[in-house]
């Protein structure tokens, strides 16, 4: 050995011992299975969603070891079981692990050394999703009721950003935004009391409308965009509101009367067919099908005395041909889910973009689904006509309802009531090419226990979106309160 070699050597025994004491070397392997929060053992992902950080139940010092396809690993070192897992390194792996799956190992320290617990695993599928969802806040009572506004999430990464708040119109109500097929370039979204009316985005440009006519109960309602983007679907409802002490569901909504209409985005006007406006019968959520030939809707039999006869009130899922250029409709309604023969009651019918599938809530009586414990998500093949729970997807004993499909058919976002029983938080589930739904995961949190913990705000109505929304919030506020808007006509 020459004196040349030496400073080598060195070098080499000081990278080998940073290296080992950086390195987990798991002495023990324990049959022990460990509680995670969230939970999300054996969830299927997308390979394009932000790190599922989680906390795992064990004290002292832990590590988690992370295993994919190929050979790919993390390590992540914890601190009380609380895991931050590297985004770069997390996107690496998912893209390197599509369509298989990648083992976690809980591991922690003690005087012996490292043991392991019980692995689990996640699976990755080929299918990604659509890399935004949007969502307004708000607190689920009514002490603050006026604090809401409606937001985007990067879904590969943990950054919020604000489509439009409120402050900036007095704190008035914002609800039901929409998109056309995902498209962020498009949107809609309703303002009450204060600043009232409806804001429609196209491009750059805004429109302000006042959507109350004569010939219509109300102004315009639940949305939903016909693929062309000139029309829209609408309820018209006029709605009250019950609020009970002693009673599971704490609030229950309910329609006096309700239509559905359609509306011409480039003439402002509104038109409808007898089949959709009867006064023995409430419409509301239409939807249209993805070729724009048909709408759905959901249609009760009107009861008397409400609210006292709320539970009587049973919502079919019915079906309408449509021509929105010629302004026609079929001569007959079909009733696809007979409330009345079942005993229940459907609301919010989802198509999937490719025609196959529909999703739908399906909960005891009335409409508003989202306060019922005992809503399921339900999916209808619109082939074979066969409807069955979303059993994977669905939980027990509390609520799980308004969902959107992404753009590729194969992920579903739905409010679920799971983590706490009271405020929705989104969850997505992968739907495969046979119709089954697999073990859903709540939208990732950089700190999720933290977050969902100290969070007082219910998410509601998640939507896919194909990108960011690119919104002026300053332009709207000033439109809204300083211009008179559109009237829209009824024809």
């Amino acid at each position: 050995m020459t004196f040349r070699s030496i400073p080598f050597i060195l070098c080499l025994v000081a990278f080998m011992a940073v290296s080992c004491d950086s390195t987990i070397e798991v002495r023990h392997q324990l049959d022990e299975e460990v509680s995670i929060v969230p939970d999300y053992k054996d969830v299927t992902i997308p390979p394009n969603i932000a790190p599922l950080n989680f906390h795992a139940e064990v004290s002292g010092e832990t590590a988690l070891l992370i295993s994919g396809a190929d050979g790919a690993s993390i390590q992540v070192r914890g601190k009380d079981g609380r895991f931050t897992i590297p985004q770069k390194r997390w996107e690496s792996l998912l893209s390197s692990s599509k369509g298989s799956e990648i083992t976690l190992t809980v591991c922690r320290k003690g005087a012996d050394g490292w043991s392991s617990l019980t692995p689990f695993r996640m699976y990755v599928a080929e299918d990604e999703m659509d890399p935004y969802v949007a969502y307004r806040l708000i607190q689920p009572g009514y002490t603050f009721w006026n604090l809401m506004g409606i937001y985007q999430r990067d879904l590969t990464s943990y950054k919020q950003t604000a489509v439009y708040e409120n402050r900036l119109t007095d704190y008035n109500c914002v609800n039901c935004h929409s998109f056309p097929a995902r498209n962020p370039e498009n949107m809609l979204f309703h303002m009450r009391a204060k600043s009232a009316g409806t804001v429609i985005k196209q491009g750059d440009s805004y429109e302000k409308l006042n959507t109350k006519t004569d010939e219509t109960i109300s102004a315009l309602v639940y949305p939903y965009w016909h693929p062309s983007e000139k029309y829209m679907a609408f309820s018209v409802n006029s709605t009250l509101q019950a609020f009970f002490a002693h009673y599971e569901n704490l609030i229950e909504v309910f329609d006096n009367a309700s239509d559905v209409v359609l509306y011409d985005v480039e003439k402002h006007e509104v038109f409808s067919s007898p089949l959709l406006k009867s006064e023995d019968a409430f419409e509301t959520f239409p939807t249209f099908s993805p070729d724009g030939r048909s709408l759905y809707f959901c249609s009760a039999q009107k009861v008397d005395s409400l609210p006292l006869t709320y539970k009587d009130v049973h919502y079919s899922l019915c079906r309408i041909d449509v021509d929105v250029e010629h302004r026609t409709f079929g001569m007959e309604v079909d009733t696809l889910y007979n409330a009345v023969t079942e005993g229940r009651s459907i609301s919010f019918p989802r198509i999937s973009p490719d025609g196959r599938y529909m999703a739908v809530t399906l909960h005891d009586a009335g409409n508003f689904s989202i306060w019922h414990p005992e809503a399921d998500l339900y999916l209808i093949d619109l082939e074979s006509g066969e409807m069955r729970p979303l059993t994977e997807a669905n939980s027990p004993d509390t609520t799980d309802s308004y969902h959107s499909w992404s753009s590729n058919s194969r992920w579903l976002v739905f409010s679920s009531r799971r983590l706490d029983g009271l405020y929705t938080r989104p969850y997505f589930t992968y739907i495969d090419k046979d119709g089954h739904a697999h073990k859903p995961f709540v939208l990732p949190q950089e700190d999720p226990v933290k977050y969902y913990d100290d969070l007082f705000y219910s998410y509601n109505i998640p939507e896919f979106i194909k990108d960011k929304v690119e919104v002026n919030p300053q332009i709207i506020a000033k439109m809204m309160k300083d211009t008179e808007g559109i009237d829209v006509t009824y024809k």
